[in-house]
């Protein structure tokens, strides 16, 4: 590692990389696209100082740690060769790589390592998949996923708020899928069919809704801003007509574990919405675990 990184391995280099390895996917016509917050930031490059302003740079440590990819199960011989071309080194497949439908690299130089999920992200409290999904985005999956990576953690943290905030403040928020644009149609099918990732997106959105309130970094225009994309969001969640697995599970409520418990608070860290959630409950989520919710769709 260069001295004058002081140990830290700048986030330029982590940006640069993460675009010559997509260069590098796409000469060889290998379907691999970025996932996380690093995806975030690289879609997000005009908003630099509202990132900065939000707490998320790298002046009070390395920002990110590695770099996320996705492809598909029938890539991942392509991804290898294209990875190992670059100098990368993948680690031999163990239980849980297999598990978690994952290969990972090291860097040549060992600065980070490379995480490549195949098909779908199954390491999250609400997998979500990717199939028939990397064509639509040449940078990352599609935004719309890519916010729905950050929102199914159920033990949302300051670093996941931080970077909702910034994908949502960077792009538009419109019905269909489009290049640059959060799809609500999107988001409301997935949640639609799912009670658990729709409980835990729709409480996550409502802690952020309340704390962009709160935030005095922001200027009138970004919160209202802010707080009326996420308005967009819920109403879209809450308007499509809900599946009969979803409305049978909506009964049980969350008297019953709604999610997979990958994450936890000591490894991801702890914002304080999801208790935010046990103490003051939107009385639109109390509807919904009782079921009432169940009449409108």
């Amino acid at each position: 590692m260069l001295a004058e990184w002081n140990g830290k391995v700048p986030t330029r280099i982590f940006v640069d990389e993460s675009l010559r390895i997509l260069r590098a996917a796409s000469e060889a016509k290998v379907a691999l696209k970025m996932l996380g917050g690093l995806a975030i930031k690289v879609h997000s490059l005009n908003e630099k100082e509202f990132a900065n302003r939000l707490g998320r740079s790298a002046e009070k440590g390395q920002e990110y740690s590695d770099i996320d990819f996705a492809t598909y199960y029938k890539s991942r011989d392509g991804v290898r060769k294209i990875m190992e071309s670059l100098g990368y080194s993948k680690r031999p497949s163990t239980m849980s790589t297999s598990a978690s439908q994952r290969q990972i690299y090291f860097h040549p130089k060992g600065w980070f390592y490379i995480d490549v999920f195949w098909d779908k992200l199954k390491a999250a409290n609400h997998p979500i998949s990717f199939r028939d999904r990397l064509e639509v985005d040449p940078i990352s999956i599609p935004l719309s996923d890519l916010l729905l990576e950050k929102l199914q953690i159920v033990s949302f943290s300051r670093k996941d708020m931080i970077d909702t905030l910034l994908l949502l403040k960077a792009h538009t928020i419109a019905g269909k899928e489009e290049l640059e644009t959060i799809s609500t149609d999107r988001v409301a099918h997935l949640l639609s069919r799912d009670w658990g990732f729709w409980y835990t997106v729709t409480t996550n959105l409502q802690g952020i809704g309340e704390h962009v309130k709160e935030m005095s970094v922001l200027s009138s225009q970004e919160a209202s801003d802010l707080s009326s994309k996420v308005e967009k969001l819920l109403y879209a969640t809450d308007s499509v007509p809900k599946s009969l697995r979803w409305k049978l599970r909506a009964i049980l409520g969350s008297r019953r574990k709604w999610y997979n418990p990958v994450e936890t608070e000591e490894t991801v860290g702890e914002f304080g919405i999801w208790r935010l959630r046990e103490e003051t409950r939107p009385s639109r989520l109390a509807r919904a675990q009782l079921g009432v919710h169940l009449i409108k769709v």
